[in-house]
């Protein structure tokens, strides 16, 4: 009997596929606005708040959104894990497409509105410190 666990305990972890990083599906989607002469709160005032507000009444899904405003705008989008990704990030960019007119116009040598940055983040892709 001993003999047979030894056998069944060293052939399971012979063949037992190991993997240090798994992949973690963690649906995550960050909107960065950036738009150059504004403060922290008119930033927050201005982006923040419309986007949010267009985003959650927009996007299905939706576990949690975090947001952050120092000079620019980082809202982080968090989902359900059976959320489907593609669908998501089309319902942000739809979503953030109607609020534009709402936004400040920039200076004619910029641009209007500085341009929406959409990431979607895995895993599989941060870097190991």
């Amino acid at each position: 009997m001993a003999a047979l666990i030894l056998f069944l305990g060293v052939t399971a972890a012979v063949e037992m596929p190991t993997d240090i990083l798994p992949e973690i599906a963690i649906p995550v989607v960050s909107v960065i606005w950036q738009y150059t002469g504004l403060n922290t709160t008119e930033m927050e005032q201005r982006f923040t708040t419309y986007s949010q507000y267009a985003i959650s009444s927009n996007v299905n899904e939706i576990k949690e959104i975090e947001a952050e405003t120092d000079g620019i705008s980082v809202q982080k989008i968090y989902f359900q894990p059976d959320v489907n990704l593609s669908l998501a990030i089309s319902q942000i960019v739809a979503a953030t497409n109607a609020i534009r007119a709402l936004l400040p116009t920039g200076r004619r040598s910029l641009c209007s509105t500085a341009p929406r940055q959409f990431r979607s983040c895995r895993s599989a892709s941060a870097p190991i410190t």
